[in-house]
């Protein structure tokens, strides 16, 4: 009899932990069920913000695109977004990561609506712009052939001017001097006994030059094709100069002599034969003259 009733009580235990051990499974079932069924619907919900973000990097990329000067208001917003786009995919899948996502979309969403009503006003007044520039076109095109010679008159009177607006020199020569300690310079034709060259000039009177400091580059070429003096190299454009010495001076608007002095390189005495001098305003030649030493 009592081993009926114990064999009674087992079995009602182990109905009773069968049937605990049932709902705890259907328990656990039913809650992996449901988290996996969650972060398949936080996921979708990812899917379609990142679709959102990128519809509207789509939409910048457009309004850009039609606009032949860069809006640089635009082109930060659609920067903006870019960086968003790649920060949601390295992003957790969760609520809080996912509803601060939206947030910023939605931020993002109320400036698209501003810039983008600006740009299609952008649009439309440089389209009236446009029209008007047409409009302008016409006329000016009916004047064409009018402006074109007043220009070419023009150039020519601006090349004329240009030209005329240079210093020149006048009355140029060269010549040895043998210079005595005394400082008294005596003119000589021997080259053995020049001790130096003495360039000579006039610049002229020229209003068309400002006044002020100005420079003249002298350079003295002996019978051996050599530049005396200081022989250094000054470049205006593609063209190259080797002067003996430049000539600087204060020019107010009136006549003015100047005179220069070139030496020989070194303890190197002068050489017979011609010389050859030649004054430049920059990369112009404004004057040539030569003179012989026997």
């Amino acid at each position: 009899m009592e081993n009926n009733k114990s064999s009674m009580g087992l079995k009602v235990a182990l109905g009773i932990a069968l049937v605990l051990f049932l709902g705890t499974a259907f328990y656990t079932m039913n809650l992996y069920q449901s988290s996996s069924k969650t972060q398949q619907d936080l996921t979708e919900q990812k899917q379609l913000v990142m679709n959102d973000l990128n519809a509207m990097a789509k939409q910048y990329d457009e309004a850009i695109g039609e606009n032949e000067v860069a809006n640089n208001d635009l082109i930060e917003a659609r920067a903006r977004i870019q960086g968003l786009i790649d920060s949601l995919k390295i992003s957790e899948t969760n609520i809080k990561s996912l509803w601060s996502y939206k947030q910023k979309y939605v931020s993002l969403q109320k400036e698209m609506d501003v810039l983008l009503a600006e740009n299609d006003k952008l649009k439309i007044q440089n389209s009236y712009l446009a029209t008007s520039l047409d409009s302008t076109r016409v006329r000016l095109e009916e004047r064409t052939i009018f402006t074109d010679s007043l220009l070419i008159q023009n150039n020519a009177l601006a090349e004329v001017v240009s030209n005329a607006a240079v210093l020149g020199a006048v009355n140029m020569k060269g010549f040895g001097v043998i210079e005595r300690t005394s400082g008294k310079l005596i003119p000589t034709e021997r080259a053995s006994r020049t001790d130096k060259i003495r360039v000579c000039f006039t610049v002229p009177k020229n209003k068309l030059v400002q006044s002020g400091d100005q420079e003249l580059y002298v350079q003295v070429i002996d019978p051996k094709s050599n530049t005396l003096g200081l022989n250094e190299q000054v470049r205006f454009g593609d063209k190259a100069l080797n002067y003996s010495i430049v000539s600087k001076f204060n020019y107010e608007n009136t006549s003015l002599d100047v005179c220069e002095f070139v030496a020989a390189k070194g303890k190197t005495e002068f050489q017979k034969g011609r010389y050859i001098i030649n004054v430049y305003n920059e990369k112009d030649l404004v004057a040539t003259s030569e003179f012989t030493l026997k």
